[in-house]
């Protein structure tokens, strides 16, 4: 019994590493812009040199993941890009900003009364506060020598999905390519990026949070448009359909291959 207690204990201690390495790996940083601010976590390759280009890539965490604190945003999608052998096999500028409690990323309306969530898109009225931020934080990053201008990514999950359609929207120009993780946004808009960006697009056909349709009408969309976007839809998957995308074997090598058209 008391083997089982210390071997327990080691692998509690063993976890707690784990969890501090992997938030030491990403560091605090904030973006202040006039009254506002943007807290943001950020990776750097392994022997990282600004005398280098990589590629960065901007990922966009879901609504439950809001808040204060610059830490809740790792909780999902960060471990993947700090595996030891993808940092390896993919070395890149991962960056995981935090949208505050009090907004979104897209612009839209939510009604959460209904079963799933009924979702009013607005992009015409301009975006979020949280997402101008964002915004600005990649315009700031797009013209530093060390990044490869042809090689800057986006994705998100959920929340972080319609913000990942929305900000290919207003920013057609700055992304070879993305991945939208059970999200949803307004279909006419992919008209501006169907063709210029290549995208993948993952959904779980029973999630009762973010209806799977949505998804179906965004890449309904950008086919009309000229755009060739992958589409898995995993027939099992409530709304937790990003663990499934992020074990694909073929994401990583799918988004880092891809260069501005």
């Amino acid at each position: 019994m008391k083997l089982i207690k210390k071997v327990l204990n080691l692998c509690l201690i063993l976890c707690a590493l784990v969890a501090t390495a992997q938030k030491d790996v990403y560091k605090e940083k904030i973006l202040v812009k006039g009254k506002d601010t943007l807290q943001y976590r950020i990776m750097y390759p392994e022997n990282f040199s600004k005398t280098q280009q990589y590629p960065v890539v901007l990922f966009l965490h879901g609504a439950g993941e809001r808040g204060d604190d610059n830490k809740k945003q790792l909780v999902h999608g960060s471990k993947l890009f700090a595996d030891k052998t993808n940092r390896g096999a993919f070395p890149a500028i991962v960056i995981f900003p935090q949208c505050p409690k009090s907004d979104y990323w897209s612009k839209v309306d939510v009604d959460r009364s209904t079963n799933p969530i009924g979702l009013h898109f607005k992009y015409e009225t301009g975006p979020t506060t949280s997402m101008k931020l964002v915004i600005d934080l990649m315009d700031e990053f797009a013209e530093k020598s060390f990044v490869k201008k042809e090689k800057i990514y986006v994705g998100g999950l959920s929340m972080g999905g319609m913000g990942t359609f929305e900000i290919l929207y207003r920013r057609p120009e700055m992304f070879a390519a993305a991945f939208a993780i059970c999200g949803g946004g307004n279909p006419e808009s992919a008209k501006v990026y169907a063709d210029k960006i290549d995208l993948w697009v993952f959904h779980g056909a029973d999630d009762n949070v973010v209806d799977p349709q949505l998804s179906l009408n965004m890449v309904s969309a950008i086919l009309k448009y000229g755009g060739k976007p992958n589409f898995t839809l995993y027939a099992d998957a409530n709304h937790n359909s990003w663990d499934s995308a992020f074990a694909e074997p073929k994401l990583l090598t799918w988004l880092f291959s891809k260069s501005k058209k």
